[in-house]
């Protein structure tokens, strides 16, 4: 007997139709045709606009009939339609009055909040000719890539090391060698070197369609239109950006990145997302109306009581995160990226803005936080927060967790630099930031912490040791954009110099602060070309540049190979030592023999916790940790101007201490290979030079 469900009941102009089903929202293909679904509830109707593919103008504009309203969506399906070759938007007629939160206008063609593929921007910074008058389109999607038995990796965290990259700035530059330059395929081709380097995490910038020329600046050097390079500004949270595609201008992003995703998960590299929830691509009240404005403004954004945006993102709008429809969304979107798409983490951009009610007011039980944490789909996934907000809201330490998530550690970054830089004031809280800051996260793990020393958002890490200011003429603002706090230094020369004492000191600074990265408790995080020594030019808002700013020159693999190794042995490091990668925090006595963690100054036990103290020492044993079975580590800091012979703590016989890396030594005596550390002659004092980092195993 035939199925009735699969035949029209409805024809308008040469389109059959029938009722259609309110979930999922969005376009679905179904038996015969696709199944369209769009909520809105202060919506009066709603006209579903078709176009085939690229051309200017709509094949056909298909009011929903009033009896194809379930509730307060409006959902269809049309008969006869070609998938592959349509795109498709809806007018949603209603009330204007912006003072109400209401700013419907039937004249504009809105795009989907669920269209899971976006044409439009389908190769990188070129505007498809025949879209002014509706430039993002939505494009249904057939999910039919073969995964083969790929799921999620599930890495423990304390296992993690994460790799911050921009899909782009990673194979851009010419010297990259790829076949793509800039595009998930490219990415592809340089995933021996991300298993070469050592890292198993990939946290990628924002990948959900963005445009790139949405930028009113110029550089005010060369006149040259800006972009918007860095892509928080999110135009549709389920579909992945087509001009990072090889195969975009196709329309075969969808099994693009599905097929990197794959690939990076044959090798053990998770995939994490940078997501942009806490605001939209639309702006202020002057803003572009492109999606959520137009379909239903007063749910989807914080208003204040004269119908203007709340901007607690800095971007003219904050998402109303904590309505239903709105967290639905949210949580509808992850769930997709996880089932469809095998991620494995998500990194919140702001984080705290989604712990903001309606009015903006902080609220003690975020209901999005917590259906994140407890949501069945997302039980194995990593969730990471920023957890600060442009509105002045700072919760590192203090995020909503829900024994789920984990936090870029600010405090951690800032102290680290601090100490880096010799400030006085910091050994104490050095301490706390090595053993993964129980002083923030006592009743979590060590995991909760993700350090980092740089990011996408500031310096690099050799322009930390190489300005002492920002520079960012070049952005088209003034230098008025971006932080001035950066604990930076320039040791003596802003920028680029020929003098060779001031190259050594900043080198070793950089290897000073790979080595801390890595003999810290927490999970760490490297900026993309750290390991290599990438300068954006004293640049720290980078977020307009697509060009060699922010495109990593693989070339400094050859200038810099000395660091390159460096931070590719330190990774090494902490991957043969699991005392490094502990999951509970520090016991610091047992009441017999050695604490996991033992401090130490000049004199060995005896550390100087005084205001002008820049010299710090720690050991780990882990002889009362049998799961761990490792060798003792001592790792000495001096962050002093003068060197200084520190004491060492005995071991018990037969163990000697041997020497893994000292950064005040040329390259290659600098570090060894692991497994390969040398016995030290004295095995009662060590000499560590100014401003260096000393680190040393115990074993037979």
């Amino acid at each position: 007997m035939p199925r009735l469900d699969i035949y029209p009941t409805y024809r308008y102009e040469n389109y059959l139709l029938r009722a259609g089903r309110p979930f999922p929202y969005g376009a679905s293909i179904v038996r015969g045709g696709i199944n369209f679904s769009i909520f809105s509830r202060h919506a009066t109707a709603c006209t579903l606009v078709l176009f085939e593919k690229g051309t200017a103008e709509p094949m056909a504009e298909i009011p929903f009939p009033d009896e194809f309203r379930i509730g307060h969506v409006f959902c269809m399906i049309v008969f006869g339609l070609d998938y592959e070759t349509i795109e498709y938007g809806c007018r949603m007629d209603g009330p204007y009055q912006p003072f109400l939160g209401h700013r419907f206008d039937p004249s504009k063609i809105l795009l989907d909040p669920y269209a899971r593929a976006i044409s439009g921007r389908n190769v990188w910074g070129r505007p498809s000719p025949n879209h002014k008058n509706y430039p993002y389109r939505a494009r249904p999607i057939f999910n039919d890539f073969d995964w083969t038995g790929d799921r999620p990796l599930e890495t423990p965290a304390a296992d993690l090391i994460i790799y911050e990259m921009h899909v782009r700035g990673f194979t851009r530059h010419p010297s990259s060698g790829v076949n793509a330059p800039g595009t998930f395929a490219g990415l592809r081709e340089k995933i021996p070197y991300l298993k070469q380097l050592g890292v198993n995490a990939v946290e990628l910038m924002p990948i959900h369609e963005f445009d790139e020329l949405d930028n009113k600046f110029t550089n005010p050097q060369t006149g040259e239109k800006l972009k918007n390079y860095w892509g928080y500004n999110t135009i549709g949270f389920f579909a992945p950006k087509a001009g990072y595609a090889a195969t975009g201008r196709d329309g075969t992003q969808v099994d693009e990145f599905k097929a990197l995703v794959k690939e990076l998960h044959r090798s053990g590299i998770e995939v994490f997302l940078d997501v942009v929830f806490n605001h939209t691509a639309e702006g202020g009240e002057d803003g572009p109306t492109i999606s959520y404005r137009g379909i239903d403004n007063k749910t989807y954004y914080m208003l204040k009581p004269d119908g203007r945006y709340q901007n607690f993102s800095g971007t003219g709008n904050t998402m109303n995160c904590n309505n239903p429809i709105v967290r639905n969304l949210v949580m509808d979107s992850l769930r997709y990226w996880v089932a469809e798409y095998h991620i494995d983490g998500f990194r919140f951009d702001l984080a705290s803005a989604l712990g903001r009610d309606a009015r903006g007011e902080p609220l003690a039980n975020p209901p999005l936080l917590e259906a994140m944490a407890y949501d069945p789909i997302l039980g194995k996934t990593k969730l990471i927060a920023e957890a600060w907000d442009a509105g002045g809201l700072y919760q590192v330490g203090s995020f909503p967790n829900y024994g789920r998530w984990a936090e870029w550690n600010g405090r951690y970054r800032d102290t680290i630099r601090r100490f880096l830089k010799s400030d006085a004031g910091q050994v104490q809280e050095m301490a706390q930031r090595i053993q993964g800051s129980p002083d923030l996260y006592n009743r979590r793990t060590p995991t909760a912490s993700i350090n980092f020393i740089a990011a996408h958002d500031g310096f690099t890490l050799a322009d930390l040791f190489a300005y002492s200011r920002k520079h960012n003429e070049a952005n088209g603002e003034n230098n008025r954009d971006g932080t001035d706090a950066n604990d930076s230094w320039n040791w003596g020369h802003e920028g680029p110099t020929d003098d060779p004492a001031i190259n050594a000191l900043r080198r070793r600074l950089v290897k000073n602060a790979a080595a801390i990265l890595m003999v810290s408790q927490g999970v760490p995080m490297i900026l993309m070309g750290d390991e290599m020594g990438r300068s954006q030019q004293g640049n720290n808002n980078s977020y307009c540049q697509d060009n060699e700013i922010n495109w990593l020159d693989w070339r400094l693999l050859e200038t810099n190979a000395d660091l390159f190794r460096f931070v590719q042995q330190v990774i090494a490091f902490r991957w043969a030592h699991p005392s490094l990668r502990r999951q509970v925090h520090f016991q610091q006595s047992h009441g017999k023999g050695c604490p996991d963690i033992s401090w130490h100054g000049v004199v060995a036990g005896e550390p100087d916790w005084s205001e002008q103290s820049r010299r710090i020492a720690f050991t780990l044993c882990s002889r009362h940790a049998p799961e761990l079975t490792d060798d003792d580590i001592y790792v000495a800091m001096n962050m002093h101007w003068e060197d200084e012979a520190f004491g060492l703590p005995p071991l018990p016989r037969p163990l000697r201490w041997h020497l893994f890396a000292d950064t005040n030594r040329p390259s290659p005596d600098d570090i060894c290979t692991v497994g390969a550390e040398r016995p030290l002659p004295n095995q009662t004092h060590i000499h560590v030079g100014a401003r260096s980092v000393v680190i040393l195993v115990g074993r037979r």
